[in-house]
């Protein structure tokens, strides 16, 4: 069952540790593994993508990409999500939530007090069901997660 809609409005590529983002019109998913090109694509690991509402980056001055996310929304409530929550971005790819991301001491390296002001509010941390292409642009719809009430009436 669909709970909410919103518009991935920004993709990028984290290239390496302490290089910055590479912001890109579009990527290509992997199953189990991630976005191709990025340091965190791997099998098995609970942090193939970040995403990051821009709302939230909007209310703290800050540009997509800068807190290391690969994928920026809007319109959605990612902090929200509930783990295992099912997020399907364009027409091919299926995110499952592994759950938040929590700020680390490196954010104040982009600004004094940022790992702080973020807290509750980094955004989601997702592995990869099935993969496909995505685009700037493309929906984003959140399902009900399994054993919901919502998706057993």
């Amino acid at each position: 069952m669909e709970r909410e809609q919103g518009l991935i409005t920004s993709i990028q590529l984290n290239p390496g540790h302490g290089v910055p983002m590479r912001e890109v019109d579009a990527a290509e998913l992997k199953p189990d593994y991630g976005i191709e090109g990025d340091r965190h694509a791997r099998p098995k690991s609970r942090r193939q993508i970040l995403l990051v509402e821009a709302e939230t980056l909007d209310a703290l001055g800050l540009e997509p990409g800068q807190v290391r996310e690969q994928i920026t929304t809007r319109n959605v409530d990612l902090n929200s999500l509930p783990r295992d929550s099912r997020l399907l971005l364009g027409p091919d790819v299926e995110l499952w939530v592994t759950g938040p991301c929590h700020p680390c001491s490196l954010m104040d390296d982009i600004r004094d007090g940022l790992q702080e002001e973020l807290r509750g509010r980094r955004g989601t941390l997702a592995w990869v069901k099935s993969g496909g292409r995505i685009r700037i642009g493309d929906a984003l719809r959140v399902m009900t997660p399994p054993g919901d009430k919502e998706m057993h009436g």
